[in-house]
């Protein structure tokens, strides 16, 4: 039905904390002593631009010419006020200098005449010791230096506290805050407490690690066979699969230091930070060694040489190049692994794939039903879960549902079990949490009865056909209440996990999916713009059909490139033709033909079974949501009722 945007959600303001508090105190602080600094100088004790600076003899000239009102003597510094205004006229006559103060100094040797004259003019007369004449203002001027220089000591040790004391941080060793310092998480042994007992499913992938898990155990075992342990493993599946939890639990098996870093964490602005960063990384495992390196999305520094010239692509490159030749840098004794995770191995650089770099790649692939019930028999061990719970039948129901997919159910489950009060979770908090996840959360706003009813017969079509058709996936559900952003949802889910799929198989579900648009063609003899996803669906999966699986009898069994298309996720990332203008119009000919013929099978059908169709419509029109048994009792029922006025009849529906 018509997709309704999400509102965005506001964005998180942080929230400053003591650390942040102490920060704007220092800082604070800083300004405050530098502005102390400029005062200092203002109003430095040892001289200044207002005060006339006089020799000895016009000092005494002016004295006896009764000149000079007030005289203050520290040592043989003197300094004084004019008993009326002082004026020096400049050497070109053009600029004249007034002054209130002055200051001399007296010669070493002692004047008799100097005080007698005082007195006889009525000099007033202050005297200071020589010993503290100096101590005061080199106290004001030193003061505010020695406070900054303590600030940026301060700065410095919180640096390398920040960097765990792994380096010289500021002012140390040329690294100007630690930039080139690798931004790597470390676990140590007895923090890495994920072992494989905590990973449900990939035994193949365990089974594989479980050797470098014993070589890092006992080297000397596999070093007496000339076996060298493998130096690189990367692990390729879809996002959520375990690639980070399987790379932990490794480490923790084998009990050794974990260290883990993301591959855009060696990236920043400056040129070659990253390859710094790259080699304090493996140096810092060298140490410490047997240990785990762990590099998480790798293909964003692995990527393919080559690609771009200047800017981020050298400095990516330079990285990349640091990686191999680390790698290459193992020595045989040195029991160092570097685990890496992708979803993107297609475009990895063929340097850093080859023999000698990553020798082993581990594919993980989605849980099949067995791995799902023991996935959600791990993350639900802390969680208290009713008795009706059964969870092989909740594995069941979340075909294609990952690792981090279930963990997420779990939660959800529960959190909606707290909103309700409950001290347990049930059997219908899981349903909701997954219907949540898989459906949408239910809008509250209401629709009129005729819209209702365009959408009760456009999901009874989509029901119906996934009953009538021939291998077609079981109805689970089918509900006219809008969520997330469609107005109702018709939900299939298969028996098992399907890796192959027929031609039929597929055309039956291009057909199953046309059947909103089908019934509102046969009902209202009008179509409307509920099925846009619909269309889009069934145009991408018959193109598929035509140009990647040969299932065109015109095409041929042949294949053509739509564009670069991810690996896991099955979907084109770039559009890119490697085909001729007149095999794309054969290929839009053959898409626009199956769809058209699925269209038409579905309206066939649907009218030869129109009395289901209302009936199916009326149930949810009166209850909105069936689950597949009740869809299964009221196909079964001798009377149908067709739907004149959105009524039912509810003795057939029970």
């Amino acid at each position: 039905m018509p997709n309704i945007d999400d509102p965005k959600p506001t964005p998180h303001q942080p929230v400053p904390g003591p650390a942040g508090d102490r920060r704007l105190m220092w800082t604070r602080l800083f300004w405050f002593l530098m502005l102390l600094l400029l005062l200092s100088y203002a109003f430095n004790p040892f001289g200044g631009t207002d005060r006339a600076e006089l020799s000895y003899s016009t000092f005494k000239d002016l004295v006896k010419q009764g000149r000079i009102s007030s005289v203050d003597v520290q040592g043989d510094d003197i300094s004084g006020t004019f008993a009326h205004e002082y004026s020096i006229v400049s050497a070109d006559k053009k600029d004249t200098a007034r002054y209130n103060e002055f200051t001399t100094t007296k010669p070493s040797m002692t004047d008799p005449e100097l005080l007698p004259a005082l007195e006889k003019n009525n000099v007033t007369i202050k005297a200071e010791s020589s010993g503290n004449s100096w101590f005061g203002p080199f106290l004001i001027m030193m003061l505010p230096w020695v406070v900054i220089l303590g600030y940026f000591y301060y700065l410095r040790r919180k640096v390398q506290n920040a960097q765990g004391k792994q380096g010289m941080g500021m002012f140390g060793g040329g690294d100007l805050f630690g930039i080139g310092r690798s931004r790597a998480k470390r676990f140590q042994k007895s923090k890495t407490n994920v072992t494989f007992a905590d990973v449900a499913g990939l035994e193949n992938a365990k089974q594989d690690l479980r050797e470098i898990i014993d070589y890092m155990k006992e080297p000397k075992k596999f070093a007496a066979l000339g076996a060298d342990i493998p130096k690189g493993v990367l692990l390729m599946g879809p996002p959520g699969t375990g690639k980070t939890l399987l790379s932990r639990a490794t480490a923790g098996e084998a009990g050794v230091p974990f260290f883990s870093i993301s591959g855009s964490e060696f990236i920043e602005m400056f040129v070659g930070v990253g390859a710094s960063r790259v080699r304090d990384l493996f140096e810092n495992a060298k140490k410490e060694a047997p240990s785990v390196i762990f590099i998480d999305e790798i293909d964003s520094v692995g990527r393919a040489r080559g690609t771009g010239l200047g800017g981020g692509h050298d400095e990516r490159e330079q990285t990349l190049n640091q990686i191999l030749s680390e790698m290459d840098g193992f020595e045989p004794n040195q029991s160092v692994v570097v685990m890496a995770a992708t979803n993107r191995p297609d475009v990895l650089d063929a340097a850093l794939i080859r023999p000698g770099r990553f020798d082993r790649q581990i594919t993980l692939e989605l849980p099949q039903k067995q791995a799902r019930r023991r996935i959600l028999e791990i993350h639900t061990r802390h969680v208290p879960i009713g008795r009706d719970v059964r969870l092989d039948v909740l594995a069941a129901r979340t075909v294609g549902f990952s690792g981090a997919d279930l963990k997420n159910l779990v939660n959800e489950a529960a959190l909606l079990a707290g909103r309700k009060g409950k001290n347990i979770v049930e059997s219908q908090d899981f349903e909701e949490a997954r219907d949540k996840i898989l459906l949408g959360a239910e809008r509250e706003e209401k629709i009129s009865d005729e819209e209702k009813r365009v959408v009760a017969y456009h999901e009874a079509g989509h029901a119906l056909l996934a009953k009538l058709l021939p291998d077609t996936d079981p109805l689970q559900k089918v509900t006219i209440i809008p969520r997330g952003r469609a107005l109702g949802v018709t939900e299939q889910i298969p028996d098992s996990d399907r890796h192959n799929f027929k031609r039929g198989y597929l055309l039956n579900r291009i057909a199953v999916t046309l059947g909103g648009r089908a019934a509102e063609k046969i009902v209202f003899n009008d179509v409307t713009n509920g099925a846009a996803s619909d269309l889009k669906a069934v145009t991408s999966l018959a193109r598929r059909m035509v140009c990647q699986w040969g299932m065109s009898d015109k095409i041929g069994p042949v294949m053509f490139r739509l564009g670069e298309e991810h690996m896991f996720l099955g979907r084109e990332l770039a559009q890119q033709k490697d085909f001729s203008e007149d095999t794309a119009r054969i290929i839009d000919e053959e898409i626009q033909r199956i769809v058209t013929e699925m269209e038409e099978k579905a309206i066939n059908t649907l009218r030869t079974n129109r009395a289901k169709l209302d009936a199916l419509a009326a149930a949810l029109m009166e209850h909105e949501t069936l689950e597949n048994n009740e869809v299964d009792r009221i196909l079964g029922a001798r009377t149908m009722t067709p739907v004149e006025v959105g009524v039912p009849n509810t003795d057939e529906i029970q």
